[in-house]
């Protein structure tokens, strides 16, 4: 059933949401998620940015629509050869992306490529960026960033590991490691860039995702204190319709704000929008439906959270 009593409150109408009975279909629903992500992540890998990738980076606004076959032919003329070309933002802008050259500086191939800019006639060339980073940089800025992400994981089981249960922080820990592998599938999937930013992003949605995680795991632990019944699957879904009107509001006023950011902050702020609205879904999803099932498939129990001692004298002092 999706709704049952309140175990709570004895004779009580109120209802409580069955989470735990979904628990099977969303099992299926995260597998296939991370296999298509795993997947894609191993086939098409991701499309790393001048970050990780170093190179030269240059965008510029042309007068007229340009031909971006024409440009393109025209740097592989030139001698620049395995950019890439694409349309940035509106139709006149363009962006060219070209890896590190070891026989060339990078501010000469800047150079060259707004020579041949010049020379086309689609109006004149307006320069609007220009950013180099060098290769060796960019492969320690991709080997730093995986090591801050592993990190972060290693630091939060080890936070989660003292504050409450093993079996908690195995449940914490294996929703954040389902929230990152996505939200790395859908760039996969996608095919946009993976850089500085989307790392950073990365690391914010663990701490989303492990903040809501951890509100939902202080009410089911207060939870099991307070309720005599001892069945957990309706204590866990106690809890979790008790934060469930909180984790709502929370997502959803964060969501509005990166919804305007995706479609108002322009291409800068693209990814790691993106990858945020990306890790909020999956997070508040995997809070209630990954940890939180986790942990009642595991076996946990009152005993697990309160000693003998303290369920006792819970007892005692229950009306």
């Amino acid at each position: 059933m999706l709704f049952t009593e309140d175990a709570a409150v004895p004779n009580s109408k109120s209802k409580v949401i069955n989470f735990m009975a979904m628990r099977k279909g969303a099992y299926a629903f995260s597998a296939l998620l991370l296999l298509i992500s795993i997947a894609s992540l191993a086939t098409r890998g991701l499309e790393f940015g001048l970050d990780f990738t170093g190179g030269v980076l240059v965008e510029v606004e042309f007068g007229e629509q340009p031909d971006l076959d024409v440009i393109r032919s025209s740097l592989e003329a030139n001698g620049l050869v395995g950019g890439q070309v694409q349309n940035f933002g509106g139709i006149k802008d363009v962006l060219v992306r070209m890896p590190p050259n070891e026989t060339v500086e990078s501010a000469d191939i800047s150079n060259k490529i707004l020579g041949v800019f010049e020379t086309l006639s689609f109006g004149d060339v307006d320069m609007r960026r220009v950013e180099y980073v060098g290769p060796q940089v960019g492969e320690e800025l991709r080997d730093q960033g995986g090591l801050a992400v592993l990190y972060a994981l290693f630091g939060i089981v080890i936070y989660v590991w003292f504050r409450f249960e093993r079996k908690f922080s195995f449940g914490s820990v294996l929703a954040l490691t389902h929230d990152v592998l996505i939200t790395l599938g859908f760039f996969s999937l996608t095919g946009i860039d993976f850089d500085l930013n989307v790392l950073a992003a990365i690391l914010a949605v663990i701490g989303y995702s492990l903040n809501d995680t951890i509100v939902v795991f202080d009410r089911i632990r207060e939870a099991f204190i307070s309720v005599r019944e001892d069945d957990p699957a309706n204590t866990i879904n106690q809890a979790i319709t008790d934060t469930l009107g909180r984790t709502i509001m929370t997502s959803l006023t964060t969501l509005i704000v990166l919804i305007v950011l995706v479609t108002l902050g322009g291409e800068t702020v693209f990814s790691f929008a993106a990858a945020l609205i990306c890790g909020v879904l999956v997070g508040t999803y995997s809070s209630i439906f990954v940890a939180s099932s986790f942990v009642l498939t595991m076996g946990v129990k009152r005993e697990d959270l309160v000693p003998e001692e303290k369920a006792i004298e819970a007892e005692e002092y229950m009306p």
